[in-house]
């Protein structure tokens, strides 16, 4: 279990790695966007993506 945790955590910080060195002005620019958010958006945007990410390990768990 704690494997798969450290697995997980890795693939985010590879992902995250690979953003901030390919495009990091893609970055700036995102980070700009999500500033003039306002704060509900930004949690909407969130949740959306915490369910998006629960939804495709439950699909993926079920094959």
């Amino acid at each position: 279990m704690i494997e798969t945790v450290i697995h997980a955590i890795a693939l985010v910080l590879i992902l995250e790695g690979l953003a901030y060195a390919l495009a990091p002005s893609l970055i700036e620019r995102m980070l700009e966007a999500m500033r003039a958010m306002p704060l509900d958006m930004r949690r909407l945007v969130g949740l959306s993506a915490v369910t998006a990410g629960v939804a495709m390990l439950w699909v993926l768990n079920a094959v």
